[in-house]
């Protein structure tokens, strides 16, 4: 690929039609036509791999909050990669949204530890929803999708 185009990988585990409605608004926003020279590549988190992750200039990572953690397929996705990635993905920039029915706090825990022994960055704050989205929600996610992709374009 021509590094006149940047690529952005979304790792999302999306079990429900809440988190499909959130996954579509990051989608959204990180195609936006306001950002040129970004490609978006959407994985499955049982699907993804260390591969993706070497393509990717940025990664945005999605799940529900399972039982106060991350889905076990993101963690599936962390097991696979991390001692394949950790050397060679230093400081690549991530976000992340959760979506929870009670709390999010121990999934946002979770990834944000995962992502810092990887030595990611977080370029945006994590989005947490809580219950059935809002627009506010679904503006934050379009939002936190064009934030990752305007940090990693090349223009």
């Amino acid at each position: 690929m021509s590094r006149d185009v940047r690529r952005l990988l979304i790792v999302h585990h999306t079990p429900s039609p809440v988190l499909r409605e959130l996954f579509e608004a990051v989608r959204r926003g990180a195609a936006t036509d306001e950002v040129e020279g970004v490609e978006v590549v959407a994985r499955a988190a049982l699907r993804a791999t260390a591969v993706d992750v070497f393509e990717a200039d940025g990664v945005i990572l999605g799940t529900p909050a399972n039982i106060g953690y991350m889905s076990g397929a993101l963690k599936h996705f962390f097991d696979t990669i991390y001692y394949p990635c950790l050397e060679d993905t230093q400081r690549l920039p991530y976000a992340l949204y959760v979506h929870g029915n009670n709390d999010t706090a121990g999934a946002v825990r979770a990834v944000e530890s995962i992502a810092t022994g990887l030595g990611w960055e977080r370029a945006h704050l994590p989005v947490t929803v809580i219950g059935a989205p809002v627009q506010d929600d679904l503006s934050a996610c379009w939002e936190l999708g064009a934030t990752i992709a305007a940090t990693i374009s090349p223009g």
